[in-house]
């Protein structure tokens, strides 16, 4: 029990964020003093000091190893060749998914999921989800077990139940969405008692988070800036937990239980449950009528800062998330965990072919698959051609000889392709790979050090980001759990399945499916500066058709954001073709390279690589994924299901 109340001695998140004020400052208590254990919840300053633990009990996924392992659905491939064949992206793609597992060494490969050496200390390296969620249960029912003890303004003790609630519900939702449904546990459960507690459906899982999401909604403001207590650290509150960040996740959660895989493991068909959608609906429908009508602080960034939602280089260390146009600040990240080791964050060294531009051992490159959804300026996806009934219509206008010209913008923003120049430095050593060589033998794909698949990812590495330029200047990337676009797509899905209708509104938000998707397609500004076009009218005739283009969109917004796995299980689709297979290309240019490494002048465009023709384009199966029904969920550890016999395996394992 001392481990737990010591934390009263500590600010937690409070020193962690930003400047808050120091621990003897805030809790006026030396480290040295004998310790009451009611201390810990006597007041407002003594009780938010236990309670900031629980932010610290947040992995990092994004930078937990300075590694990019929490991509496994079909958007990346490991570099088949590398020595280190332990890590867990590798593990997933073997369909051995035991590897989560800190039992399986090197802290799961990589995976922000276990860990050896967990605890809630200001370090990034030791935060991982499995030990962080248990933990994390126990803590919030301890402080909601003494809430009584507390002596303070209701608003106080309000904003402490609030996190406490919040977290509880967080929690669950993390550990029920990677292993299916499991005991809820609402009370700090006697170490001498003997376990007995059963694994619950999905859905009555989701049930109990909802209620806890639901309290914290209640009792939370919408920005801790506007209270008295959050007064104190104002200007510095943006990721104390608030009544919006409650709501998204009440609406995330209820979505995922009306998901088909969610619905068939609670009992029912592999289909939509129309009623837990009708209440995502609802819930995210309250979040999108506060941001567009102001009422709370979160809207969308602008095309012109898009990157600044997850990436941040040369500013002084400013956490992404948000940003400041024209005087205005955008605040687009909804919920993040805190920001461990700040600058310190990155994952620089495993993209933009890491073994040409990095000397690492092993890197991951975007599949050609993935990249396929990422469709054209006019809208459409790539693989739309001419329609017979639409004669002046020319379809996507995409050209196997073209395949990088007038796409989605978003493309240029996340991919390398042929022939982009990627370093600055004219030193002699840099010369040979100063503009991207993605083509069949090109330098950038030498087996073992270059690209598998014929791309390579620039979302969160700036060109410049290599060992010939050293452009790292304050680099940090943390990518949010959840953001408004995020929020805007999930509202589309929801409406769309619990009413079986495009023009269907939710309560509190009177727009439908069509303007949530649009809202965030047509953020994308074009080249001649008008937005992205909206769904096509095409897709607009059918649930099924309109749901085709609302997963790709999903897709793109969200491309290497830690979303497509979870969302390829949860619509049931991992396990199914074409999702269980990863490609790659190959391809020739039009005119050979004057000395086969650097571009030509009389024949590459080097300014606008994307018109550049290519020739023989081909795509090819880099990896098949041989998965089963078993694969929709993690397998447990083998010690705790042998704990109690009303907590089994999960199906398979």
């Amino acid at each position: 029990m001392k481990k737990y109340v010591k934390i009263i001695l500590y600010c937690g998140l409070f020193s962690l964020m930003a400047g808050f004020v120091s621990c003897s400052e805030y809790l006026d208590k030396e480290p040295s003093s004998s310790i009451n254990p009611d201390d810990a919840y006597k007041n407002f300053f003594n009780f938010q000091g236990f309670t900031e633990e629980l932010y610290n009990c947040i992995p990092s996924f994004c930078n937990r190893d300075d590694n990019n392992f929490f991509n496994n659905g079909e958007e990346e491939m490991w570099q088949l060749n590398a020595a280190n064949q332990v890590a867990w992206v590798w593990s997933v793609d073997q369909g051995d998914f035991w590897a989560w597992q800190k039992e399986r060494g090197y802290g799961a490969g990589g995976s922000f999921l276990d860990i050896s050496t967990w605890n809630t200390a200001n370090d990034k390296r030791t935060k991982a989800l499995w030990p962080g969620c248990w933990f994390g249960i126990r803590k919030a029912n301890l402080g909601l077990q003494n809430l009584d003890k507390f002596e303070g303004t209701q608003e106080e003790k309000n904003l402490v139940a609030g996190q406490l609630y919040f977290f509880r519900g967080w929690f669950h939702f993390q550990l029920i969405q990677l292993w299916g449904g499991l005991p809820y546990v609402n009370k700090v459960l006697p170490a001498d008692q003997k376990l007995t507690l059963p694994r619950l459906p999905y859905q009555a899982c989701a049930d109990s988070i909802a209620k806890d999401f639901q309290r914290a909604a209640d009792l939370l403001p919408g920005n801790w800036d506007d209270t008295e207590a959050g007064k104190t650290t104002s200007g510095k509150n943006e990721l104390r937990i608030n009544k919006w960040m409650a709501i998204a996740y009440l609406g995330k959660n209820y979505l995922w239980a009306g998901s088909p895989l969610m619905n068939m493991s609670s009992g029912g068909a592999e289909e939509y449950n129309k009623e837990y959608c009708k209440k995502a609906a609802d819930a995210f429908g309250l979040l999108l009528k506060a941001s567009e009508d102001g009422s709370c602080q979160y809207k969308m960034i602008p095309w012109s800062n898009y990157s600044e939602m997850y990436r941040t280089n040369g500013q002084n260390g400013r956490m992404p998330g948000s940003a400041t146009v024209n005087g205005v600040t955008y605040q687009e990240a909804i919920f993040r965990g805190p920001n461990f080791g700040g600058t310190g964050q990155s994952m620089d060294k495993e993209y933009l072919v890491a073994g040409v531009l990095q000397d690492r051992s092993w890197s991951q490159y975007p599949t050609a698959n993935y990249v396929n959804y990422f469709g054209m300026a006019n809208g459409l996806p790539i693989n739309d051609v001419n329609k017979a009934d639409v004669p002046a219509d020319n379809g996507s206008g995409y050209s196997v000889n073209y395949p990088w010209k007038n796409r989605d913008p978003r493309f240029y923003i996340d991919f390398v392709y042929d022939t982009k120049k990627m370093i600055n430095s004219s030193s002699a050593s840099a010369k040979n790979f100063v503009y991207a060589n993605l083509y069949t033998n090109g330098n950038y794909r030498e087996p073992g050090k270059g690209s598998n698949t014929g791309y390579a990812l620039l979302k969160f590495d700036p060109v410049g980001f290599n060992k010939f330029d050293n452009a790292y200047n304050n680099h940090q990337v943390h990518i949010p759990w959840v953001r408004l676009a995020d929020v805007y797509l999930m509202y589309s899905e929801a409406v769309t399945e619990g009413y079986q209708s495009l023009t269907a509104t939710s309560g509190a938000f009177n727009h439908d499916a069509v303007y949530a998707i649009n809202k965030v397609r047509n953020r994308v500004i074009l080249p001649d500066g008008t937005p992205l076009p909206g769904v096509n009218a095409r897709y607009l005739n059918s649930v099924e058709s309109f749901m085709s283009e609302l997963r790709r969109e999903r897709a793109v917004e969200l491309a290497y954001e830690g979303h497509r796995f979870n969302d390829l299980r949860r619509w049931h689709l991992l396990a199914k073709s074409p999702y269980n297979v990863k490609t790659g290309i190959s391809f020739d240019r039009e005119y050979p390279e004057t000395n086969n490494a650097t571009p030509s002048n009389n024949f590459l465009d080097k300014t606008t690589p994307e018109n550049n023709k290519v020739l023989n384009l081909k795509e090819y199966v880099v990896w098949e994924r041989i998965y089963s029904e078993k694969h929709y969920w993690l397998p447990l550890k083998r010690v705790d299901v042998s704990m109690y016999l009303e907590f089994p395996q999960n199906p398979g394992w």
